[in-house]
């Protein structure tokens, strides 16, 4: 099974009905099975605004939640060290949040993206298992930003360490050169998962770090050749896991909804139980 969706559902002006900026859940959910949602990484929501989350979807819907910034260790990379008590605190009050999610199994997925400084070593693996205390049986997937953990001498031994813990590992696409990124490698880490994060291939804006790099770091628009081996990826993985989840972040060209809508009719996927597509009749 090979399930696509987009981060955030809101900034996709072409699945608007009315053409404006920002579409609703209601309209994203007429074409893509799950979400990526970031808010949770910046401020932990309440438990009333998932729950207005699941009123506007219907009940197979699923949702990929960040992990919160103090889950990943945000705050020392910025360095702005908060206290372990802090930190853990944060586990406690995301796991409260997101019961409807579990109680509804909306939850697909949460997903710790770390940060570049979060390199392999024995600290970053006893923090791993740590997170595994913490949030119990949920599914949970890691994406590194530190090409240490896909060295060739390890890759093996990362790979069933996360095995272990029954992580999925993260297959980001993104910009890769000698100075910068990971690859696009697919490492298979649980029977249930496999998860593909497709950023672009914009090295210029990647790696610009100008008050505007925002509007440019994933500014991307897939060709058909790269969404053909994106497709080829997703199928490849499909025969070795339960579900391949596929999520476009290049948005900064708003490009992720047409390039997920056309990797659609090239896997030749049609989803069932979609909410039902909303016509513009005036």
């Amino acid at each position: 099974m090979i399930n696509i969706g987009l981060t955030t559902f809101a900034d996709h002006p072409d699945l608007s009905v009315d053409g404006k900026k920002q579409a609703k859940l209601s309209e994203y959910s007429g074409h893509f099975p799950v979400v990526e949602m970031d808010t949770p990484f910046y401020a932990i929501p309440k438990t009333s605004v998932i729950e207005h989350w699941q009123h506007q979807a219907p009940d197979n819907f699923q949702f990929i939640l960040k992990a919160n910034q103090l889950m990943t260790l945000h705050d020392i990379a910025k360095g702005e060290s908060v206290t372990e008590d802090e930190r853990e605190k944060s586990f406690r009050e995301y796991l409260k949040s997101v019961k409807p999610l579990i109680k509804a199994n909306q939850l697909k997925t949460v997903l710790f993206q770390f940060p570049p400084t979060f390199q392999l070593n024995t600290e970053s693996i006893e923090y791993l298992r740590l997170i595994k205390s913490r949030m119990g049986q949920l599914s949970v997937s890691v994406e590194f930003r530190d090409d240490s953990w896909y060295a060739d001498n390890v890759k093996g031994d990362v790979k069933n360490y996360l095995t272990e813990l029954n992580f999925t590992f993260v297959t980001p696409d993104e910009p890769h050169t000698l100075n910068v990124g990971v690859p696009f490698e697919p490492v298979v880490t649980s029977s249930s998962l496999a998860f593909l994060r497709l950023h672009g291939r914009n090295v210029k804006g990647w790696t610009n770090s100008s008050s505007n790099w925002r509007t440019e770091r994933t500014l991307y628009n897939y060709s058909e050749d790269e969404l053909m081996e994106i497709a080829a990826m997703a199928k490849q993985l499909a025969d070795q896991v339960a579900e391949v989840v596929v999520i476009f972040n290049n948005n900064a060209g708003h490009d992720a909804a047409k390039n997920a809508l056309r990797l659609k009719k090239i896997l030749n996927i049609e989803y069932n139980g979609l909410a039902p597509l909303q016509m513009d009749l005036f």
